[in-house]
C-alpha cells in the first residue's frame, strides 16, 4: 500500500503543478493583452493630437462630422480616385 499512496501523492503533486503553471499562463497572458492594450491606447491618443494639431477645427465637431468632413477632404486629393477600391453601388448588382 505505501507505494500505490506515494504514487497518489506524487499525482495530486503533479496535478497542483498543472494548475499552478496553467494559472501563470492565464496571469502572462492578460499582462501581455494589457500590454497591447495600452499601447494601442498611446497609438490613438498620439495620433488624435497629431490629428488635431494639424486640423485645429476638428476639436470644436462632432465625432460623425469630423469623419465625414475628413473622408469627404481625403477624396478630393490628387490620386484619390486611383487609389480607393472600386466598390459597386446600392443600385447595381453584377
Amino acid at each position: 500500500m505505501d507505494k500505490k499512496e506515494s504514487l497518489l501523492q506524487q499525482k495530486a503533486e503533479a496535478e497542483k503543478k498543472v494548475s499552478q503553471l496553467e494559472n501563470q499562463q492565464k496571469i502572462i497572458l492578460n499582462k501581455q493583452r494589457d500590454l497591447e492594450r495600452r499601447a494601442r491606447k498611446h497609438r490613438l491618443i498620439q495620433r488624435g493630437a497629431i490629428f488635431e494639431g494639424v486640423f485645429p477645427c476638428f476639436k470644436t465637431i462632432e465625432d460623425n462630422e469630423a469623419v465625414q468632413a475628413f473622408l469627404i477632404a481625403l477624396s478630393r486629393l490628387p490620386g484619390a480616385t486611383e487609389i480607393t477600391p472600386k466598390t459597386p453601388e446600392a443600385g447595381d448588382e453584377g
